[in-house]
């Protein structure tokens, strides 16, 4: 894609478009499933409801809790192992080397993990593996798979590639992968040895944690650790990082004790001092999670103009009701989005500055309760300190922040408008470009964003594949100036990109699986419409409908036209199906009786995009066809080549011999009328007398 721009614009595309973003955002939506998982996993576990606590601790011996824990264990538990693993497949997707075996990346990837998370069989727990070691999983994952596929590259340039003779060759292909997995898998053990032999450490991981203590172990928790603390903890969400499982270290270290402070003063009948506490952090600076996302997903609900963000915010609007918001910072995507960037950092330093000065100058009292940290905003504020002006002032905080978000809402949508629109624009182009080179090759399955963007619109197509379908109607004419007929043209809206061009749907819709599909909704309309059309063009007009040929020679669509038939028969109704992609329709016997029951219905058999050519020639010997369209680069070569009139000229005569009728396409002015007339073709469709219409239209 073209990724040009100016200012802003050309930067976020750069960004957007690069290949460690797109990876990391690849495999953090992969993990959606184990992340939604997860969240109601942790929701039903801690549903801060006393009655529906003691009901999970004691029904069954606590089998319910126990339940929720280990489906817990096994997504946010091993979270990073679930990252690792997905961003490395991502990774390797858009690099598409067909040689390089993409298994191979993963587990040098796993390995590499493993190594620096500093696991063995003694500590193979959640601190190792779930959302804490999430910086080492996107380190691993992009390091190890681009160190992985760079070995795998230079060594098959240098020859250099293990094989066994005699063995099949899946094996030969998994035993190439051996010396590129093994030294990025040495590298990465060095790596994670010298680290810790010079730092005194278990392992890098445990460096990365005593990093981020030390951050803090200088002056007291007052507000300004407090300040930083959340500005760090946003930083590393921004880049993919559970910011507050990363810092848990420092949240227990620093802040935690503050609740039970205040707990031992008003025990011992003295004022509580301690403003800053886990509690208040979970409070009143993450509601919704981190980036105290809640404001955005109200901003987006309220005031988005996406239906696709709209829609992901109805979707994760639950789980946040908990502060669990993984859907959203990993499905907007919130993560290496530049535009989102200021709200995601300034939101939680605004909302902890504000409860901060309310809390120390007394508007709101003193934090003296535990709550959950997946109480919900109201609930949450009024049971930490008892007061309603706890639960007033997080409406203060949500107000503001849906404030600081909503022109970031705005800005992202026109953002995301004017991507679609040039993403749409680059891929159309280089669609029609290559179509001929395409016709053979799986658009979706390609492994860059012209790939991307195709699966994008397949599954628009086949989400919506009815409601966006309108048809156009392009009239034919004789000679003697009387319409003779109507090509049944289909048009497929897209809601952000308008018409799609035509034989890009039919494309997708046979890559997708349901060209069947829309072709026999094509003509279930195009016979719905048939009225109109002749109150409009005439009662003895011809209804022409395209279908493949992929699809015409199949047993499902005889069946669907015998139920049609039965319905309201064909017979006497001039019912026209124009078989184009001629390349697809391999006559033979089973074929040839399917042809001759359609046509035994009442259908008129038309042979579209005709030429003099061997292929097309073939589809009259058995007499199948009662008309032929001439392929529309004769027409427009009438003038600029002598070998078009000819070949025109010997089709019509074959035509003529046969008792075939010929009509000719894109004919555009009087002068190819006249020449197509000399030469004893009569039926014309074309812009000379009219392109496509809708019927609405006048």
């Amino acid at each position: 894609m073209n990724t040009l721009g100016k200012g802003k614009t050309g930067f976020i595309r750069t960004i957007e478009n690069s290949t460690v973003v797109r990876s990391l955002r690849g495999g953090l939506s992969n993990m959606i499933p184990i992340l939604t998982v997860g969240a109601f996993a942790l929701i039903l576990n801690f549903l801060p409801i006393p009655a529906y606590q003691s009901f999970i601790k004691s029904f069954l011996g606590g089998f319910l809790s126990m339940l929720f824990d280990m489906v817990n264990s096994a997504t946010f538990g091993v979270l990073s192992v679930y990252m690792t693993y997905s961003i490395s497949r991502s990774y390797m997707k858009i690099k598409a080397d067909p040689d390089a075996v993409a298994g191979g990346a993963a587990f040098a990837s796993l390995a590499s993990f493993f190594l620096m998370s500093g696991v063995n069989l003694e500590n193979f727990g959640k601190e190792n593996l779930g959302p804490m070691s999430m910086f080492l999983a996107i380190l691993t994952g992009i390091g190890s798979s681009w160190l992985y596929l760079t070995l795998n590259r230079y060594f098959r340039q240098k020859r250099f590639v293990l094989l066994s003779e005699g063995a099949d060759r899946d094996f030969n292909r998994m035993l190439s992968t051996f010396a590129p997995i093994t030294i990025t898998v040495v590298l990465f053990a060095l790596i994670n040895g010298i680290v810790t032999r010079i730092f005194d450490v278990d392992s890098f991981r445990e460096l990365i944690a005593k990093a981020f203590n030390a951050m803090f172990s200088i002056g007291s928790s007052g507000f300004i650790k407090g300040f930083f603390f959340v500005l760090l903890s946003s930083v590393l969400w921004f880049f993919g990082i559970h910011g507050s499982d990363t810092l848990e270290g420092v949240m227990q270290e620093y802040f935690a004790p503050g609740l039970a402070a205040n707990q031992a003063a008003v025990a011992a009948g003295q004022a509580p001092t301690e403003v800053l506490s886990k509690q208040f952090f979970d409070c009143f600076v993450l509601i919704g999670g981190c980036g105290t996302t809640l404001c955005l997903l109200i901003a987006i609900l309220l005031f988005s103009k996406n239906r696709a963000r709209k829609s992901l915010g109805l979707t994760a609007a639950f789980p946040m009701l908990f502060n669990i918001n993984e859907l959203m910072v990993f499905g907007l995507p919130i993560i290496f989005n530049p535009m989102m960037l200021v709200p995601f950092l300034t939101v939680p330093l605004v909302s902890y500055s504000i409860s901060y000065l309310a809390i120390s100058l007394g508007f709101v009292p003193m934090i003296t309760s535990a709550v959950e940290w997946t109480t919900p905003i109201f609930l949450g504020g009024y049971g930490a300190t008892g007061s309603i002006a706890g639960a007033l002032l997080q409406l203060v905080l949500l107000t503001v922040g849906v404030l600081i978000y909503l022109p970031f809402v705005r800005l992202l949508d026109k953002h995301t408008e004017e991507r679609a629109k040039n993403e749409y624009e680059s891929f159309i182009d280089f669609f029609r470009k290559n179509e001929q080179e395409l016709a053979g090759v799986r658009v979706t399955e390609r492994g860059d964003v012209y790939g991307d963007f195709a699966k994008g619109l397949c599954a628009d197509l086949e989400h919506k594949l009815k409601s966006h379908i309108r048809l156009g109607y392009q009239p034919q004419y004789h000679y003697d100036g009387h319409c003779i007929g109507v090509e049944t043209l289909l048009r497929w809206e897209h809601p952000t990109h308008g018409m799609l061009y035509p034989p890009l749907v039919i494309k997708l819709a046979e890559e997708g699986g349901f060209l069947a599909d829309l072709e026999e909704e094509v003509l279930t309309r195009a016979l719905a419409d048939r009225k109109a059309l002749q109150e409009r063009f005439g009662e003895d007009i011809k209804l022409s409908v395209n279908v493949t040929g992929t699809t015409v020679k199949t047993r499902r669509y005889l069946q669907f036209c015998r139920q049609l038939n039965e319905k309201s028969p064909f017979k006497g109704k001039n019912i026209c199906i124009e078989v184009t992609e001629q390349a697809a329709l391999a006559l033979g016997s089973d074929t040839d009786q399917i042809l001759r029951e359609l046509r035994d219905m009442g259908i008129i058999l038309a042979i579209d995009d005709f030429s003099m050519g061997q292929t097309s020639l073939h589809y009259l010997k058995d007499n199948l066809f009662q008309i032929i369209k001439l392929d529309g680069s004769l027409v427009r070569g009438l003038f600029e080549h002598q070998y078009s009139r000819e070949i025109v000229s010997s089709i019509v005569s074959l035509a003529s011999s046969i008792d075939l009728m010929v009509l000719a396409e894109f004919v555009e002015t009087e002068e190819q009328k006249e020449a197509l007339h000399e030469l004893g073709c009569d039926n014309y469709q074309g812009y000379l007398y009219s392109p496509a219409i809708l019927l609405d239209q006048k």
